[in-house]
């Protein structure tokens, strides 16, 4: 999620993970992504009640969870859409890659690679825009030159 945030956001700060201690005996921890200075927005990334006690075992619905928690804190708190795809100039959703636009939310599960996808225009025209972490390849080419002179930038100093 931070590459994609530097790609996109490059003034902002990487997001951490928190780990939020529950105020009942019988609920879990929760993990939730926030922004650097700690402030979450949102569901856990693994939300837990203490009638539930099975871990996602497949990386993809980890990866996706994640993601989702990271989209909700960086647009809620930061007041944006994020990510957006920037040729609909829409936001994107994490999705397993290959998706239709009547996916349903419960196939998470061995679902194979997580991507950013776009719903497109009304024309139905949806898309994968890029894998998840890999943002900076989908950019157009005006906005990676910037990212990658910025990176420059940013190591001289």
């Amino acid at each position: 999620m931070n590459r994609d945030l530097a790609a996109t956001l490059p003034d902002e700060p990487p997001l951490v993970l928190m780990l939020c201690p529950s105020a009942e005996d019988d609920w879990p921890d929760q993990i939730h992504v926030a922004l650097s200075d700690g402030r979450w927005q949102g569901n856990a990334v693994h939300p837990q009640g203490p009638e539930t006690s099975d871990e996602p075992d497949d990386a993809f619905t980890v990866l996706g969870m994640v993601a989702d928690a990271a989209q909700e804190s960086v647009t809620e708190l930061l007041w944006t859409v994020w990510p957006l795809c920037p040729y609909h100039r829409i936001g994107v959703h994490p999705r397993p890659a290959g998706t239709a636009a009547d996916w349903d939310r419960s196939g998470w599960a061995g679902s194979g690679p997580l991507v950013w996808w776009c719903r497109g225009a009304h024309g139905g025209d949806c898309h994968d825009l890029s894998a998840v972490g890999d943002l900076a390849a989908a950019l157009p080419g005006k906005q990676r030159r910037e990212l990658r002179r910025r990176k420059l930038r940013d190591r001289r100093s």
